[in-house]
């Protein structure tokens, strides 16, 4: 017996759409009295989450779809999962919420051990690890380490700030506040805050009206697909966006302390790259002395059939730094060299330093996944996916190009010939019982859960069929 049938005996055997619309007529009014307490422009429909089970989720209007998209890729193991539920009502999560602690300065007698429990699921070569609360905090946190370590290594680590320097840093002005850079890609995203927002170049919405720091960026391969009828093309694309970067490190007008890099472009359109591309970066950084900081805030926690996705390109040495979030349900970042750990205490701090609930739930899904082996099935059926809509994009190739992400579980993306074509496809989709979303400007972006099964990707095919004809 599966996971998903013995975990969710009670999921529906298939999507059920009642309404004539989504939202349907109760869906729009809570949308519309939502709008009196919160900003509701962005919502597709409102779920009721207690009885959305498993793989599916289902709204207000009593609409059962199956969800490909779950959250943007942050429910790893369906919608009320049994097992996740036992750790919600269990004593030490009854005390993270109730008695929240600041754990930099009052830590539970528990802390230790969720800490452990959360790093036994570490990256390979990563021994140490700060909470954090969200995905751009975790980078933003990054941000930080990468420059108290280069600004610690000129000082040197056992002197104290100059009386220069804590003049000027109250000024905002060097040599308290120097001039120095993280260098992003086009196409990234790796969060909406003010550091996040200056590394991110996805969309102008994003980041508009809003002070930046003016740091560099360079290009992420933009590869031809099929990948094995254009492997010397995509070699040179790998050498070409290498050179850019390259230059950067060079001859950028201020050092460039860190490179932060998402395994997949997923905001930005899906975009993948190679183990070439990925150890030419760690060379370079290690060229230049920058940190190399991995993204992998939606890729990580197995959603590409593997842990954490960089580790397929056997990156040597580690990365410096490894952000997490989103599935993970907790967030931070994974380290593995202790001059990392700033050189005074009450650098990398504020009142929470994370959150006990969601380590305790990060380390409950971790658990999960290891001990139920959900990764390998995944693999599977991702293969599976990959090939039933590989034949529909032979079927349809005036709809479905570019199809990525084999060899990646279900994180799989293909492209459609327009924005308002995606648009068409992903509100029919809806209406034929699959909830499904987009990325970068053409972009259909799977991100089903860790137990979905061939079932679950018959069912997403066949509605596929029945749309496609219709746009």
């Amino acid at each position: 017996m599966s996971y998903t049938s013995k975990l969710f005996p009670e999921e529906p055997a298939a999507p059920s759409v009642v309404t004539e619309s989504i939202p349907g007529p109760k869906g729009q009014e809570a949308i519309k009295t939502l709008g009196d307490v919160f900003d509701n422009r962005c919502t597709y429909f409102v779920a009721d989450y207690e009885k959305s089970t498993g793989n599916y989720i289902i709204d207000v209007d009593g609409n059962v779809l199956l969800d490909a998209y779950c959250q943007v890729a942050s429910i790893a193991l369906g919608y009320n999962n049994p097992n996740l539920i036992k750790a919600a009502r269990s004593d030490k999560m009854i005390r993270a919420i109730v008695d929240r602690p600041a754990l930099g300065n009052f830590p539970g007698a528990d802390f230790e051990t969720l800490q452990k429990d959360l790093l036994k699921h570490a990256p390979k070569g990563q021994t140490h690890v700060w909470n954090g609360l969200s995905g751009a905090d975790a980078n933003e946190l990054a941000f930080k380490a990468v420059f108290f370590n280069y600004q610690s290594k000129k000082r040197g680590f056992s002197k104290n700030f100059s009386a220069e320097e804590e003049e000027t840093c109250m000024l905002n002005q060097a040599p308290g506040n120097p001039e120095i850079a993280i260098l992003s890609f086009k196409k990234a995203f790796h969060g909406r805050l003010f550091a996040s927002g200056s590394v991110t170049r996805s969309k102008p919405v994003h980041k508009m009206d809003m002070p930046s720091f003016e740091w560099p960026t360079a290009e992420f391969p933009a590869y031809k697909y099929p990948l094995e009828a254009n492997a010397e093309a995509n070699k040179q694309e790998d050498a070409r966006c290498l050179a850019i970067v390259e230059d950067r490190l060079q001859n950028w007008k201020c050092p460039i302390a860190g490179v932060i890099v998402e395994p997949v472009q997923s905001e930005g359109g899906d975009n993948h790259a190679s183990a070439v591309f990925f150890q030419g970066l760690r060379d370079l950084t290690l060229k230049y002395g920058a940190k190399l900081i991995i993204d992998e805030v939606q890729a990580g926690c197995g959603g590409t059939g593997i842990m954490w996705d960089h580790e397929r390109y056997n990156i040597t040495p580690p990365p410096d730094l490894v952000t997490f979030s989103k599935k993970m349900q907790s967030a931070g970042y994974w380290f593995h060299d202790p001059e990392f750990i700033p050189n005074m205490p009450y650098r990398q701090f504020n009142t929470w330093c994370g959150d006990p609930k969601g380590i305790i739930m990060a380390a409950a899904i971790c658990d999960e996944i290891k001990d139920n082996n959900l990764l390998e099935p995944l693999r599977e059926t991702g293969l599976y996916f990959y090939n039933q809509l590989e034949a529909l994009q032979t079927k349809y190739p005036q709809f479905i190009t570019n199809l990525r992400g084999k060899g990646k579980a279900c994180f799989l993306a293909f492209d459609m010939p327009s924005g308002e074509k995606r648009a068409e496809f992903l509100g029919k989709m809806r209406l034929a019982g699959i909830n499904v979303g987009g990325c970068a400007e053409v972009g259909v972006r799977l991100r089903p859960g860790l137990i979905f099964e061939n079932k679950h990707v018959d069912i997403f095919i066949a509605a596929m069929e029945k749309v496609l004809p219709t746009l």
